[in-house]
């Protein structure tokens, strides 16, 4: 499918095997990344509740329709899949990575587009897990691998993707869980021409755009497991060269505009509901 922009889905936080997960929830969601047919789509961890074999095989089974489609899909880790030696199972489940003993996935995504537009994007995604542990770390030991897989001088948009969040978000209480190293981290995307970032783990949606990188975490798409008014949710993103947009999609009801980013001003603009995510009119109206 031909289209002006360049379009992300970011799934996260399936969490398959807890009590809070909604089966009908992933199924829709599926579906409807299936129909709007996107350029990539980003599985961003936390698949399964706590890394046993059978949640993978649970995960694996939903997500079967996209893995099996001709769309470009990657999958990786979250904490919960790292929870007891679950990091085997996801191996098994959806294949090694391209570093040894790391779930790190980089792909070269080039298409058919208008003159102008985004036609080759460089994703770089990156198991930022700790085994049996919340919090993450990319670690400064694979720092110049990252560099290089991001020297792509063709490349018109550059993305990384990892579980965790790389700056505290809004509503989530005390802060424990960022990336050990995000501070680094985010030095590096921003000296290597990163335009877009994709973070999950905390099940709130929230964007923002730091040193000229935007900075995009996405919700859960099937838990239940939420915070105040917020609800079950994945990301569309819309990226061509004027402009990066974010929607917010909730599972087989409906979608919200959530932000959006003027590249060549660089000036983000977000939606009134974003930064009022726990008001219940805002959410539920």
């Amino acid at each position: 499918m031909r289209r002006d922009c360049f379009l992300v889905a970011q799934i996260s936080d399936l969490h398959c095997g807890s009590p809070y997960f909604d089966p009908d929830l992933l199924s829709a969601a599926v579906q409807e990344v299936l129909a709007v047919r996107p350029d990539l789509v980003l599985v961003g961890g936390d698949l399964t509740a706590e890394g046993y074999a059978n949640e993978f095989r649970t995960a694996a089974r939903f997500l079967e329709p996209v893995l099996e489609s001709d769309l470009s899909t990657v999958v990786i880790p979250g904490n919960h899949d790292a929870k007891n030696v679950g990091y085997l199972h996801f191996r098994d489940t959806f294949g090694p990575g391209d570093v040894e003993g790391k779930a790190d996935r980089v792909l070269t995504l080039v298409r058919e587009a208008p003159p102008g537009q985004p036609a080759r994007a460089r994703v770089v995604a990156l198991d930022s897990t700790k085994p049996d542990l919340a919090e993450g770390e990319i670690g400064r030991e694979r720092y110049a691998w990252i560099r290089q897989q991001l020297d792509d001088p063709e490349a018109d948009l550059r993305v990384v993707a990892l579980h965790h969040h790389l700056v505290p978000v809004p509503g989530t209480g005390r802060e424990r869980n960022t990336v050990w190293d995000s501070g680094d981290v985010l030095a590096l995307l921003g000296e290597t021409g990163v335009h877009l970032v994709l973070c999950g783990h905390k099940h709130v949606p929230y964007v923002w755009l730091l040193n000229g990188v935007l900075v995009v975490n996405s919700g859960t798409v099937s838990s239940y497991r939420v915070r105040g008014y917020v609800r079950p949710s994945y990301n569309l993103i819309e990226v061509d060269d004027a402009q990066i947009r974010v929607t917010f999609r909730y599972p087989g009801s409906g979608e919200r505009f959530a932000a959006r980013l003027d590249r060549h001003e660089l000036q983000l603009e977000t939606s009134p509901e974003l930064a009022g995510m726990f008001t219940k009119s805002a959410w539920h109206a």
